[in-house]
């Protein structure tokens, strides 16, 4: 095992992935701006570093900076965490080449399923159901009008990216040439990328995924699946597990073919397969990987008892992946809230300081977050501030103890998403089960009208 692992990112995750470490015996190193001089993660850990001024570039997502802070305290690992770098294979090459071990796939297989048509096109050699669309970026607005004449409405998407960032839906050949330079566009700024390709729109859509382990033998298991379903602009904002959309032969097949595509792509450490499944036909498609730990994995380690931080640390450290499929069970029920310090009728970052803090605890309830009185909420970031997991013996369980955790969830000082998600928890639909990716988006107005201060 490591002895020393540089965190190279902040907030909620930093001091989620500090957690296991202290756990393991593993002292942690936290890297900071001049934004989060004096924040949570970086009074958590056992020693911190600065590496920059405020602005994201110039400090969270610079390579020369955090390579250079690698070497300064003698760290040998890096866990990214998610986002910033997190999946940026030339970020993991450095690293490698600082003399620090990447926590994380092998750069080279992160360059590779980087692009997702390249993982589009291993899923269609080995039989994989992808979503009818583009397997090659896409240059002449032609090609873009081709698949809306032939699928319909188009969904543009980044090639080396995600998160709905760059992300256009085209309907009309007029729109096509506009589009696909305003898409590509965003996705050079966001991703340093200006690759797009696009995708056939599905009738109302499932977002699953499933969570994978696989070491550098080729060992590969699963964790069973997440639906992610419930989302605003393609960003996911409740997560559960298990779905209450697939049947036990879809589960079955989901599982199987996520496996599958891990071992045709060589992936190594911890991984998300995420496939859409279309409500009225049944089928499942094979969707994009995301080559990290993913916001919502706290929903698969409180029903598995698996510590997905403490597996990718062992994995990248040599010792090879000890579980076997077959003692992965998965229990009860478990489901996520994310909190952004945002207002939640207008969806506008909300800076400031902490002027008062209750965070919910008991049986069943999990809330990771770098949060205390004091602490600074700068706007240079991304405003998810803190998480809620429950767990219950039954997915109406989990819902009622997530309920009355964020009816008892008070964060003073700044605006949170809190209050619309207390709305989305008592809303019949959700309770039900019946929703879809679209839903959230067509019914805001509607929630955001019952929301009370």
């Amino acid at each position: 095992m490591f002895s020393k692992v540089l965190v190279a990112n902040r907030g909620e995750i930093a001091v989620r992935v500090m957690r296991t470490c202290r756990r393991l015996g593993v002292k942690t190193v936290a890297i900071y701006s001049d934004a989060d001089a004096d924040a949570v993660h970086v009074k958590k850990a056992d020693e911190s570093i600065r590496v920059g001024k405020s602005p994201p570039l110039e400090s969270y997502l610079s390579i020369p900076n955090i390579c250079d802070a690698i070497g300064k305290v003698g760290a040998d690992a890096v866990h990214p965490g998610y986002g910033f770098l997190s999946e940026f294979h030339q970020f993991a090459e450095a690293v490698e080449k600082a003399g620090a071990r990447w926590v994380g796939p092998r750069p080279e297989v992160m360059a590779r399923i980087e692009s997702k048509t390249y993982s589009r096109r291993r899923a269609k050699e080995h039989g994989i159901p992808t979503i009818p669309g583009a397997y090659e970026p896409l240059k002449d607005p032609a090609d873009l009008v081709k698949l809306l004449e032939e699928y319909g409405p188009v969904l543009i998407k980044p090639d080396a990216g995600g998160g709905g960032k760059g992300t256009r839906k085209l309907t009309e050949p007029v729109k096509a040439a506009e589009y696909l330079q305003a898409a590509s566009r965003e996705s050079k700024l966001y991703f340093g990328n200006g690759d797009v390709y696009a995708e056939k729109i599905l009738d109302r859509p499932r977002h699953v995924e499933v969570q994978i382990l696989a070491d550098s033998d080729g060992k590969v298991i699963h964790l069973f699946e997440r639906e992610c379903s419930l989302q605003r602009r393609f960003q996911k904002v409740v997560e559960e597990t298990p779905s209450p959309a697939l049947d036990e032969k879809q589960r079955v097949n989901l599982l199987r073919t996520a496996v599958e595509m891990a071992r045709v792509t060589g992936y190594g450490n911890a991984g998300t397969f995420e496939f859409l499944l279309e409500e009225s036909s049944g089928n499942l498609y094979f969707l994009e990987i995301n080559k990290r730990l993913q916001v919502e994995h706290p929903v698969t380690e409180m029903t598995t008892s698996i510590d997905i931080v403490e597996q990718q640390l062992r994995i990248a450290s040599g010792e090879g992946l000890q579980i076997d499929q077959e003692r992965v069970a998965h229990r009860g029920s478990s489901i996520e809230a994310r909190v952004y310090a945002e207002d939640p009728r207008t969806f506008l970052p909300s800076p400031g300081t902490i002027t008062g803090l209750q965070i919910p605890s008991g049986d069943g309830v999990r809330v990771d977050h770098a949060l205390e009185v004091g602490t600074k909420v700068p706007f240079y970031y991304d405003p998810l501030i803190a998480k809620v997991i429950t767990w219950g013996g039954s997915r109406r369980e989990a819902i009622n103890v997530m309920k009355d955790s964020l009816s008892k969830f008070v964060v003073e000082g700044v605006k949170t998403s809190i209050p619309l998600q207390r709305v989305i928890f008592n809303n019949q639909d959700f309770l039900a089960g019946k929703f879809d990716t679209t839903y959230l988006d067509s019914k805001l107005p509607e929630l955001q009208a019952q929301v009370k201060d």
